[in-house]
């Protein structure tokens, strides 16, 4: 297990290898800033702006990451911001949230986003958490979903009805 914040999301950059990457934050992000001059074929687009802008929105990334803006943003912004990079611009993003800084969020907010809870971080008096989100690991396929539980097993993945 990680034991920074910036150590988990080196990980989760070094996992995935993005070559679009998309940093919304207030401040700089140490994870993405040695990422990018380790990896210089990166394309790295980063703003703290919340709605993104017009530009911006419209794009596709490897892998979003979302530092310190939480925080700043009403639970129904920071939801339309999460939900629209999820349903339409990235398959992969990561979140750092202080929750004791943003007591509109709880931790089941990020699960209703379909995110799940990554690690958890305390340094101080500061508490950090981290949440991720993955397309292909959101849902395991059902057992059910095989040819052994079809009435016609020679059938399975053979017609399309």
């Amino acid at each position: 297990m990680s034991t920074t914040p910036t150590h988990a999301l080196l990980g989760i950059l070094d996992q995935y290898q993005p070559k679009r990457l998309l940093c919304i934050s207030r401040g700089s992000v140490p994870a993405v800033t040695a990422y990018v001059t380790k990896h210089p074929d990166c394309e790295l687009i980063t703003t703290s702006e919340a709605p993104l802008p017009d530009d911006l929105a419209n794009q596709r990334y490897d892998l979003a990451i979302v530092a310190d803006q939480l925080e700043q943003l009403s639970k129904r912004e920071g939801t339309e911001l999460l939900a629209g990079l999820r349903n339409l611009s990235v398959s992969r993003m990561a979140v750092l949230v202080e929750l004791a800084e943003a007591p509109q969020w709880e931790t089941s907010d990020f699960y209703g986003l379909a995110m799940q809870r990554e690690a958890h971080f305390e340094r101080d008096e500061r508490c950090l958490t981290l949440f991720t989100y993955d397309l292909a690991e959101y849902k395991t396929v059902p057992d059910w979903l095989n040819s052994k539980y079809w009435a016609n097993p020679e059938n399975f993945d053979k017609y399309w009805w």
